[in-house]
């Protein structure tokens, strides 16, 4: 619990000082404000490995393509929203509409060009999805989402939106699934941060151009196979660990 909270009161005061320090990038160019927020996040993925104890491995980052692509990811925890931005050359990420209206933070996201969505108007969001993603991979990035819309507890069933596949269907790029075991050390909607190793896998990509059903089986089911896969293999670690003690 000390660990946790030392933690988070570094990551909060990094967080808030890089953002307001470094605001003069929002009239800078937008890659000198994406080079901001990977300093960012591997200053806070550094932190957590020296703080908590918690490590960061990353598998299969040949499954990756160069160029634009789109990335399937699962999301267990807040980690993911900050963590995977380094790993991308000039990614753009699906984020809720209303996150633009956060002081600085909110200002940032419209700088870097991240898909902003609004959730409220279906038929009209998905559209405009589809036209922004179609504008990031025209510019050569990496467009990011985060199917299930929102964070899922490890080990909770899945609940996947449209949406990926109407962007798999129109972006005509390589899809790649993202598998993540996060919420076992970084959990969801609570202030413990647990040691060991964070694992994100980028698994083979799916090629453009299948039927939509084969696509969504062929993603979900390659998602959904190694996230349990990886949880297993943490908490397995936990018990040997704790065995040990």
């Amino acid at each position: 619990m000390l660990r946790s909270l030392i933690y988070a009161a570094a990551f909060y005061f990094v967080t808030g000082f890089m953002l307001v320090g470094l605001s003069w990038l929002l009239l800078a160019p937008r890659s000198w404000a994406m080079a901001g927020l990977k300093l960012h996040a591997r200053i806070a993925i550094w932190m957590l490995e020296k703080i908590v104890g918690t490590k960061m491995e990353v598998r299969g980052r040949e499954n990756l393509p160069e160029g634009p692509v789109l990335v399937v990811a699962k999301h267990q925890s807040t980690w993911d929203t900050f963590a995977l931005i380094p790993l991308f050359e000039d990614p753009a990420i699906v984020l809720k509409d209303e996150l633009k209206w956060i002081p600085f933070y909110g200002w940032f996201c419209v700088k870097f060009r991240h898909i902003l969505v609004k959730r409220d108007k279906a038929a009209a969001a998905l559209k405009a999805l589809v036209a922004e993603a179609k504008d990031r991979i025209a510019h050569d990035r990496q467009v990011i989402i985060f199917p299930e819309g929102t964070r899922t507890a490890p080990g909770a069933p899945p609940d996947y939106k449209p949406g990926y596949l109407a962007l798999y269907d129109a972006l005509g790029v390589p899809t790649v699934p993202l598998a993540l075991n996060s919420g076992v050390f970084w959990p969801r909607r609570k202030l413990m941060r647990y040691p060991g190793t964070i694992v994100v896998s980028f698994l083979p990509p799916i090629p453009p151009g299948l039927p939509r059903k084969v696509a969504r089986d062929r993603i979900e089911a390659a998602i959904e196979a190694e996230t349990a896969a990886l949880i297993g293999q943490s908490r397995q670690g936990e018990i040997q660990r704790e065995t040990a003690v």
